[in-house]
């Protein structure tokens, strides 16, 4: 099946047709590449190759680097204590959470947005002004003060405070704003020319809008997520931005070879086949990684982004709606299973 068919399929199994931006190549370069949809709706603005898309959680990738870079530096270790390396005032965390237990979803703090209890993200706006959301302190009265949900390193529960609390630790060794720091050391050292923490209010060019659809009607995302995003998420890019990321990534470009095979580890478990490593999910199938992907989902926001081990490939999905790219890609990881 090709994957112009596959879009096409999902797309009417979904009745929502396909809204976004598809890469898929290989170290020769791309092998397919389309634009769908709408970027602006109301100016009937196409889709293209180059255009921008929020990432949502997909961007959790870079803050792990981050932090990754930092212990390469000999800044930081895995195993060093968050009190230790944050001189912020957590009064009912476990004294026991190391940056390993927050880089793998493991901590245990209660999340600001528990995606085991909520489903929508919206939710977290109704009372709490988008545009006051600017850095990771911003962040902090949503769970600073909040309990334990278990003793770290008992189990696996995703957590976008724990990122965020990642983003605090970098801004305080480096003295540099999380934001600015990552586009410099990593978006830059990639050549990700197209890709940045941009303003909601503040959009540059070829940027798609999130839209959010309720039958016959839609709104864009600009009330429904924070105004810039963060160490948890939000940052835009492109399909070939995130591409360049990926080669730098496993050029051991970004990182030391040690620590890139560090962070693609797999560290902790969602289930049989899924597991984590530093910011990156890793796809397990007959004791062998198959994939590692990371994912993201918002309102207005859907993206995938995958790397296939034996075949080499990389497959981009970014969509400026809230869904799509999932079914997209598990139909895609079915084609290349089946072809090795």
């Amino acid at each position: 099946m090709q994957i112009e068919q596959i879009i096409e399929l999902c797309s009417r199994e979904a009745d929502i047709p396909f809204s976004g931006a598809v890469l898929v190549g290989n170290d020769r370069g791309p092998l397919f590449e389309q634009g769908y949809g709408f970027a602006n709706r109301s100016e009937k603005l196409r889709n293209r190759t180059d255009t921008r898309f929020g990432m949502a959680s997909g961007c959790k990738i870079f803050t792990a680097v981050a932090v990754c870079q930092l212990v390469d530096q000999g800044l930081l270790s895995f195993d060093t204590l968050l009190r230790d390396c944050l001189s912020v005032s957590f009064p009912h965390f476990d004294p026991g959470i190391t940056v390993h237990h927050l880089l793998t979803h493991s901590s245990g703090i209660s999340d600001y947005f528990d995606e085991e209890t909520m489903n929508d993200y919206a939710d977290l706006w109704k009372n709490l002004p988008t545009y006051a959301m600017i850095e990771p302190a911003s962040f902090l009265p949503m769970f600073q003060n909040n309990v334990m949900k278990f003793a770290p390193g008992d189990r696996f529960s995703y957590s976008n405070a724990g990122f965020i609390v990642l983003g605090l630790i970098v801004e305080q060794l480096t003295g540099t704003a999380f934001q600015a720091y990552v586009e410099e050391r990593i978006f830059r050292a990639c050549g990700m020319e197209d890709t940045g923490y941009f303003r909601m209010d503040q959009l540059p060019e070829r940027t798609a809008a999130g839209y959010i659809d309720s039958g016959s009607t839609w709104k864009t995302n600009i009330y429904a997520v924070p105004v810039v995003g963060g160490p948890d998420g939000g940052a835009f890019t492109t399909v070939y931005d995130i591409d360049r990321f990926w080669q730098a990534l496993m050029g051991n470009q970004l990182l030391s070879k040690r620590m890139t095979e560090k962070m693609l580890s797999p560290h902790t478990s969602y289930n049989e086949h899924i597991h984590y490593g530093y910011g990156v999910w890793i796809s397990i199938i007959d004791d062998e990684i198959f994939k590692y992907y990371v994912t993201g989902s918002d309102p207005g926001v859907s993206m995938r982004s995958s790397v296939y081990v034996k075949s080499n490939l990389r497959a981009h999905l970014l969509a400026n709606i809230d869904n799509g790219t999932g079914a997209i890609a598990r139909k895609m990881d079915e084609v290349m299973y089946n072809a090795i």
